[in-house]
C-alpha cells in the first residue's frame, strides 16, 4: 500500500510517498517539495501547486492521503494562504479518487515519536530511523509530509483491525 503525506503552504508543498512492505517494514517511495514562484499571482501560485500534485498522485498511485491541519497562530493572513494551500491539494487528491483525512501536528507526532510535544529535531530523527534513510529528509518540509504519511500508514492498519 502506498500513501501520501502532504505539508502544504503556497510558497513550498512538502510531499512523501511511503509504502509498507510485506514483513512491515517502511520504505520512502519519493519525497520533497513543491516550490511556486514567488513573482506570479496567488492564483497562479494555486494553480501551479494544484498541477504538480496531480502529476505525482498520477506518477504514484498512492490508495489514500493525508493532509497536515490547520494550525492557527496569530497571522490570520497567513493562515488564509495556507487555508487556500491546503484546499487545492485536498481537490487534487479528490479528483484523482483517493481518500483524504486530516491529522493535526500533535496527532503526527504522537504516531511517529509516541510523544505529542516532541520537538522538530526528534520528529526529523524518527522518520529517518522509520523509513531507514540514511540521513533526515531535507528540507523540513519533506521530513514532515513524510511524518505525516507514516502517521497516515499507521492510523489507517489500526483502524482496518476493528
Amino acid at each position: 500500500m502506498i500513501v501520501v503525506g502532504i505539508d502544504p503552504g503556497i510558497a513550498i508543498t512538502g510531499y512523501g510517498f511511503i509504502r509498507q512492505l510485506d514483513h512491515g517494514e517502511l520504505e520512502a517511495v519519493e519525497y520533497g517539495v513543491i516550490k511556486t514562484p514567488s513573482d506570479v499571482t496567488l492564483e497562479n501560485r494555486l494553480l501551479h501547486l494544484f498541477e504538480k500534485i496531480k502529476s505525482l498522485l498520477f506518477l504514484h498511485q498512492p490508495q489514500s492521503g493525508a493532509v497536515e491541519k490547520l494550525y492557527f497562530q496569530r497571522n490570520v493572513r497567513s493562515a488564509m494562504i495556507v487555508g487556500q494551500a491546503r484546499g487545492v491539494v485536498m481537490l487534487a487528491l479528490a479528483e484523482a479518487g483517493k481518500p483524504v483525512t486530516e491529522y493535526s501536528p500533535m496527532e503526527v507526532k504522537q504516531a511517529v515519536t509516541g510523544y505529542g510535544n516532541a520537538s522538530k529535531g526528534q520528529m526529523q530523527q524518527m522518520v529517518r530511523a522509520l523509513l531507514n534513510l540514511s540521513e533526515v529528509p531535507r528540507p523540513d518540509d519533506a521530513a514532515d509530509a513524510l511524518a505525516i504519511a507514516i502517521c497516515h500508514l499507521h492510523s489507517s492498519l489500526i483502524s482496518n483491525l476493528f
